[in-house]
């Protein structure tokens, strides 16, 4: 009985809890709702609520504003957006952190959370998987005498929270594995280990587009 009990509850909480973080992300997102005026929400020109339809909404509203920014004069109206937000005090600071942040995540020729390492942390003594997120510049790495690493090392087992850690560079091993793979393992508190198979179809694959290179 223990036995089916176990199978029975590996088969059902991977489910359950996808369909519990599904259901959070489309309710949090069907709350933009609230955000139109009430002539224009799906509940009074259909008579019924539609579970999703915020997402519908999110997504519309993220393709269509792309689509307005990606030419000459949707680039001059966000730079005009962005001046007028540097004038104001305290949103100029939250506003240009969070979009330095992004522009380095999200852009297609940075470095940041491309690369899974293995580092010492948090002692000499003692090695974490990390996520490279740049090097050290200026006055910090003038203090810093030799190479250095910026990296993030992801708590266990919610890598949403942290440490930001300079690292040595010597001190530190490139791992093969993805940075999915690197998440899962560190989510799992090592559990669920990588593939090796993966990893060495990844350095095949790798080689193999060097040769053709």
């Amino acid at each position: 009985m223990k036995r089916y009990f176990i199978t029975g509850l590996l088969i059902w909480v991977p489910l359950g809890i996808t369909l519990w973080v599904i259901s959070v992300l489309v309710g949090t997102l069907d709350d933009l709702l609230f955000l139109l005026p009430r002539r224009y929400q799906p509940t009074e020109w259909l008579g019924f609520h539609i579970p999703g339809f915020g997402v519908i909404l999110a997504l519309s509203i993220v393709l269509s504003t792309g689509l307005l920014t990606a030419n000459i004069l949707g680039q001059r109206l966000v730079t005009m957006w962005e001046e007028i937000l540097a004038r104001i005090p305290v949103v100029k600071s939250i506003y240009g952190s969070v979009k330095q942040v992004s522009d380095t995540l999200f852009s297609g020729s940075g470095q940041a959370f491309r690369k899974a390492l293995l580092v010492r942390f948090p002692h000499q003594d003692a090695w974490t998987i990390a996520f490279l997120t740049g090097s050290p510049s200026g006055e910090v790495a003038s203090h810093l005498g030799e190479e250095h690493v910026s990296v993030y090392v992801p708590t266990t087992p919610n890598p949403t929270s942290g440490y930001f850690v300079l690292v040595p560079k010597r001190d530190t091993f490139e791992l093969e594995m993805s940075v999915d793979d690197a998440l899962k393992y560190v989510i799992s508190m090592g559990v669920v280990a990588p593939s090796p198979k993966a990893a060495e179809l990844r350095l095949q694959s790798g080689d193999e587009h060097n040769r053709k290179g």
